[in-house]
């Protein structure tokens, strides 16, 4: 043994290996190259920099010249979304009309192509059940998105507040479809359909909105793989990151009839990570009181809720169905609007109160 540790003692030392083949060995980490990194920022910052001209140049091109506040007055906020500020203004001159105003501080926009892609839908989407744009305007780096105002507000607020019979489920539905089968004709896919987006005025009608997340699909682009939208409406294919197309707004429009129905749609209270998780492998969600709703509405709910997408219908074949022939007519959601509407200013006065 002290042999032993006598000869590892005298044993030869190895020549400490050079700068170079230190750095050449596999596991080692290549030392950062200060200036190297310094260029890729620069480059990174320039290419950034030119992607938000691009984008400025393109919103300029198709929003109206002039300042918005010359032709719109009495701006009066009722809104805070993700992208910005909603108002509620005035034009100004004889028919003094009410409008819906958007505002956009562009630098803080992480997506600013989504914001060109909705005025672009939303331009050439005119039809009864969408809500009408109006106008566009850029003003010292704030976008202005001037829509149709809708009085009722959401239909989130009408199923937080009231219990709504299958009839007036039905008319939300059928309306719905109505411009689901518009923009699907167009090709293009809303892919956040839910209550927050379906908006309603005093006599009941419906419109859709926000159109931030639509995709359009051509013939060289027929499917989607991109995971967007709200988690809890989301379809199954979306989750699962499988190319899909327009039924993924049907299977959302039966995501909104269970929140019609029970107030909330399916898994609210998970978080959106384990909602996305539970979607993917519970598939069609399950009805809490089943046995309390009609045959049709059961029957046309499972039509929206297939987990296989060919099985599910569309919005031609949904329109058809006699759940939605049998509906009520929009003015049934009147009173349902005022109740929401009165609810809400007694919350605002408890608040001021």
């Amino acid at each position: 043994m002290k042999e032993q540790q006598q000869q590892q003692q005298q044993a030869p030392k190895a020549p400490a290996a050079s700068p170079e083949a230190q750095r050449k060995k596999p596991n080692q980490q290549p030392v950062r190259d200060a200036k190297q990194a310094a260029i890729l920022a620069q480059k990174k910052r320039e290419e950034k920099k030119r992607k938000n001209q691009q984008i400025i140049a393109k919103l300029q091109s198709i929003c109206s010249e002039g300042d918005p506040n010359e032709k719109y007055k009495d701006l009066t906020k009722i809104g805070q979304g993700a992208s910005g500020g909603v108002f509620i203004a005035h034009e100004i001159g004889s028919n003094s009309k009410t409008v819906a105003i958007k505002q956009m501080n562009l630098e803080q926009q992480p997506k600013k192509e989504l914001i060109i892609n909705e005025i672009l839908v939303m331009k050439g989407s005119k039809h009864p059940n969408i809500v009408n744009f109006i106008d566009s305007y850029l003003l010292k780096g704030d976008l202005w998105v001037v829509m149709e105002y809708m009085e009722g507000g959401s239909l989130t607020e009408i199923v937080t507040h009231s219990v709504m019979t299958e009839g007036q489920i039905g008319a939300v539905c059928r309306e719905t479809l109505k411009g689901l089968k518009f923009l699907h004709s167009k090709g293009v896919i809303h892919r956040d359909i839910k209550s927050d987006n379906i908006l309603l005025n005093i006599d009941g009608n419906i419109k859709m909105t926000d159109f931030g997340f639509c995709a359009q699909i051509n013939e060289l682009n027929l499917k989607r793989t991109t995971m967007v939208g709200t988690p809890y409406w989301m379809a199954p294919e979306v989750v699962s990151r499988k190319e899909y197309g327009p039924k993924v707004d049907i299977w959302s429009l039966g995501i909104m009839v269970i929140e019609m129905i029970e107030g909330e749609p399916p898994y609210l209270n998970e978080t959106p990570l384990r909602a996305l998780y539970l979607i993917a492998t519970n598939g069609t969600p399950k009805l809490k009181e089943p046995e309390a709703l009609s045959y049709d509405i059961r029957k046309f709910l499972s039509w929206c809720l297939q987990v296989d997408f060919n099985k599910r219908a569309n919005a031609d074949e949904l329109l058809n169905d006699k759940f939605i022939l049998e509906s009520d007519d929009v003015s049934s959601l009147s009173p349902l609007v005022k109740i929401a509407r009165m609810k809400k200013a007694n919350e605002s006065d408890d608040m001021s109160a």
